[in-house]
């Protein structure tokens, strides 16, 4: 070997490793021949695009035709919805609360309170998300930390969610223990306050889960307007009462679910599945 020169382990004299598999690079490059100006295409243009011989080209096709990745009209080819499948398994793999990080730390700054995002787990919530503003009294929850429903701002949207049948057989079932004084222990007026919140469209609790403590909650929603987890802003009332949340935070805590909810979106029509 001349000096210089540096070896290429493992690769054919066409320049591609042993294991590469030719025909998968063809098909994927067929895909990726339906770009923004590719909606639909003929035989012959897939060829042209993808610089393989007619025959080939419409082998390719007719497999992806088979697969439910491709439709056939006539003499035009077009993607079908399936080929987002694809590009789902990445998409997937990222958390929801890695998509509703930067919002919820954008709005911690903005309103100088703690925020967290929970997902209803049976009876009770889990937080997938949570950040709070550097100073002496904040208010920290651990991410995966579970808390009861009933007596939660967040428990009570995501509560609020669900049918009414749902709401009647959790209050049928749940143990509602008093954590202080304000704490709110029957199922009527409980129930009572699920609808408000469903009406209202965000929960407000003041000291019913920990005295001093205030938390007002919406909800999140996918694209069909089913509630999948809920958000809230959450302060000690020294610093900030039920109406300064009411008055001052909750419109920003509007504005980052909607931004929430516009990034989920965006990923849904980049890569979930659809049939």
């Amino acid at each position: 070997m001349a000096k210089g020169q540096r070896a290429e382990v493992g690769r054919t004299a066409g320049g591609a490793r042993p294991e590469f598999v030719q025909s998968l690079e063809r098909g994927l490059a067929v895909i990726k021949a339906f770009g923004p100006d590719g909606t639909r295409l003929t035989l012959t243009q897939v060829a042209q695009a993808t610089g393989l011989t007619r025959a080939a080209a419409r082998r390719f096709l007719l497999t992806l035709v088979e697969l439910g990745y491709v439709r056939n009209e006539g003499r035009e080819f077009s993607l079908r919805p399936r080929v987002l499948e694809l590009g789902y398994a990445y998409l997937s793999g990222l958390s929801f609360a890695e998509v509703a990080q930067p919002f919820l730390d954008e709005l911690a700054l903005k309103v100088q309170e703690s925020t967290s995002i929970a997902v209803l787990d049976e009876d009770e919530i889990v937080y997938v998300a949570h950040t709070s503003p550097r100073r002496l009294m904040t208010i920290n929850v651990p991410i995966g930390g579970r808390d009861p429903v009933y007596c939660t701002s967040l428990g009570r949207v995501l509560l609020a969610g669900r049918p009414d049948d749902e709401v009647d057989s959790y209050l049928e079932r749940a143990k509602l223990v008093a954590y202080t004084e304000n704490t709110e222990t029957n199922p009527k007026r409980i129930r009572q306050a699920v609808l408000r919140a469903r009406e209202l469209g965000y929960a407000l609790v003041d000291g019913e889960f920990e005295d001093g403590l205030v938390a007002l909650a919406v909800p999140i929603r996918d694209a069909s307007g089913g509630v999948i987890a809920a958000m809230n802003v959450s302060a000690y009332s020294l610093r900030a009462g039920p109406e300064v949340l009411e008055n001052a935070h909750l419109p920003a805590l509007l504005d980052a679910v909607a931004k929430i909810e516009r990034e989920m979106q965006s990923s849904v029509k980049l890569g979930s599945p659809l049939a």
